[in-house]
């Protein structure tokens, strides 16, 4: 079951490749300037500017010479716990592979 979101994976991408665009313009960096820094190519990162489709590396890569990398590390952080029972159940062997 998903939660209920405003965004669709697509609307993620698109948003994410505005705010890279907005950044770069911000530091008065070409295209040609922000591909090179970062070793991604000027191709991938005009078609993620224009789609929002990029590979996971690229986008590491591209956060990584614009000093973001720690916003994407901060992805998918497990809650806080609610209580010693959560702090103890966390301790215990965690599964390898999912059940389902």
């Amino acid at each position: 079951m998903h939660p209920f979101s405003l965004y669709t994976p697509e609307d993620v991408s698109r948003l994410l490749a505005q705010r890279l665009k907005e950044v770069r313009l911000s530091r008065k960096w070409k295209r040609s300037t922000l591909a090179l820094r970062s070793g991604v190519s000027e191709a991938s990162l005009k078609r993620f500017e224009q789609t929002g489709q990029i590979s996971l590396d690229s986008l590491l890569k591209l956060a990584f010479c614009l000093g973001r990398l720690d916003d994407v590390a901060g992805l998918f952080i497990p809650p806080p716990a609610a209580s010693m029972e959560d702090l103890e159940r966390r301790q215990e062997r965690r599964p390898k592979r999912g059940s389902l």
